[in-house]
C-alpha cells in the first residue's frame, strides 16, 4: 500500500546551503536522508514531496550551521500481511520466484506456487509444472497474497516479503485466466 505520511524534523543547514532558498535546502537534505530508507511504523520512504521550515533556526556555538524545525510530506510504501497484490516477475531460481512490490522485492517459494510438482529449467530460466504443464518466467504477471513481512533494518535489501499463490484466483494471471475460461465452459 502506498501513502502519503506527514513527520517533523530537525534539519541541519549548513553554511554551504545558504546560498539556496530554505525550503530548497531542507527538501535537499531531507531527501538525501529519508529516500531509500525504511522507517519504522511507517514503510519504505519512495519520495520526500514537499517540506515546510521554519523560518526561524538556531545557532549552535562552534557549528556554522542553522537548524529549522520542518514538517515534511513522503510519499511510502507498507505492504501489509494478508494484502492481495499483482506484480512482475523478475528472477526465476530453482527455489522460486521473485516479485516486484513497488520499491521492494518478494519471494514466492517453490512450496507456494502451486499444486503440482514443479521442475526448474535453467536453461529457459522458467519453473515448469509437470501435471498441469504450466510455466512460470521472468517477466509474467502474476497475483499472490503476502504472508509475511520483516522490515527490519534501515536499508531496503534488508527487507523479506514472503508471499503465496496456492489460493483460488491467485497465480500466474494467465493461469487464472485459463481457469476462469474453464469455469465459463463448465469443464
Amino acid at each position: 500500500m502506498y501513502y502519503l505520511v506527514k513527520a517533523t524534523d530537525i534539519v541541519r543547514i549548513p553554511p554551504d546551503k545558504f546560498n539556496k532558498s530554505l525550503k530548497q535546502s531542507a527538501l535537499e537534505i531531507l531527501r538525501e536522508k529519508y529516500e531509500g530508507t525504511i522507517v519504522k511504523d511507517v514503510g519504505s520512504v519512495i519520495a520526500v514531496i514537499d517540506v515546510d521550515v521554519s523560518p526561524i533556526g538556531e545557532i549552535i556555538h562552534g557549528d556554522g550551521a542553522t537548524y529549522h524545525e520542518a514538517t515534511f510530506t513522503m510519499l511510502t510504501f507498507k505492504p501489509l500481511e494478508q494484502e492481495v497484490v499483482e506484480s512482475e516477475v523478475t528472477d526465476v531460481t530453482d527455489f522460486g520466484v521473485f516479485v516486484r512490490l513497488g520499491p521492494l522485492e518478494g519471494l514466492i517459494h517453490i512450496s507456494q506456487i502451486i499444486d503440482d510438482y514443479i521442475s526448474y529449467n535453467p536453461k529457459e530460466s522458467a519453473l515448469l509444472c509437470k501435471q498441469t504443464h504450466r510455466t512460470l518466467r521472468k517477466g509474467d504477471a502474476v497475483r499472490s497474497r503476502i504472508t509475511t513481512i520483516s522490515l527490519s533494518g534501515s536499508s531496503l535489501r534488508q527487507c523479506k516479503i514472503g508471499l503465496t499463490m496456492r489460493q483460488p484466483f491467485l497465480g500466474a494471471l494467465k493461469w487464472i485466466e485459463e481457469d476462469l475460461k474453464k469455469r465459463k465452459e463448465g469443464k
